[in-house]
């Protein structure tokens, strides 16, 4: 978005509106988000046990990350989850391409954006969801996977991952297993959340630290998705 584009923005915004046009305007957004709910509800209580992946859209073929998120999508699939992206490039498309190398199912939750977000090739056709809003996607997210493998990424990803984060916090969801996987590229954050939050700030407890795994392979990854389910029995969550 230029800054023309987002000068015309901030200046519509604050324009004064009618009643009839606020009113005419909330309905549309209402039966818009009613029907992205519905959709991803209709399409995604079908398809299974699942892990959501989370990562950017920036990250290139070559990139050990790219590989590794690959990896993790054969590997899931091996253990009998299907593979939730964002459904985009970069993390999202090495995820889905492992999945569906793997004969496994491979969902796209993608995005409308102005740049950048295109969905990537390996996604089931049935399985393609796109959406206008965050938040409905995001809800699809976490309502539908048994766990979250993030790897690196930017605001988008780390808006998921806490989340995620939050939510298993608040006892909103269940305690289902978060990993991180990159210790080079988290292990920053992780001691900031350490030392600053909780230590210093006394802003988090120390078992809130306890819902992140921190690894750096793909197998690594995946056991810990494993041995959450060996230990705890549990089904699926819907």
């Amino acid at each position: 978005m230029n800054s023309n584009d987002s000068k015309e923005r901030l200046q519509n915004s604050f324009e004064q509106k009618s009643w009839t046009e606020i009113k005419a305007s909330s309905s549309w957004q209402i039966f818009k988000i009613m029907a992205e709910f519905v959709e991803g509800f209709e399409k995604l209580s079908r398809i299974g046990p699942c892990v959501s992946i989370f990562g950017s859209a920036r990250t290139q073929p070559d990139s050990p990350y790219y590989q590794v998120a690959e990896e993790i999508g054969k590997l899931l699939v091996a253990k009998g989850y299907g593979v939730i992206t964002g459904g985009g490039p970069g993390i999202m498309e090495a995820g889905n391409k492992g999945a569906r190398e793997a004969g496994g199912k491979s969902v796209g939750l993608n995005i409308d954006l102005p740049f950048e977000q295109t969905h990537n090739p390996y996604i089931d056709a049935d399985k393609l969801l796109n959406f206008d809003y965050f938040f409905v996607r995001k809800l699809m997210f976490i309502k539908y996977a048994q766990g979250f493998i993030v790897l690196p990424g930017g605001f988008g990803t780390l808006d998921e991952l806490f989340e995620a984060l939050t939510l298993i916090q608040t006892h909103k969801i269940g305690k289902f297993p978060i990993i991180l996987v990159g210790k080079s590229y988290w292990g920053g954050l992780m001691d900031w959340l350490r030392q600053t939050v909780q230590v210093t700030e006394s802003n988090i407890s120390p078992e809130d630290l306890d819902l992140l795994h921190l690894v750096d392979g793909a197998a690594e990854a995946v056991q810990v998705i494993e041995d959450f389910y060996s230990r705890f029995v549990l089904s699926p969550n819907f």
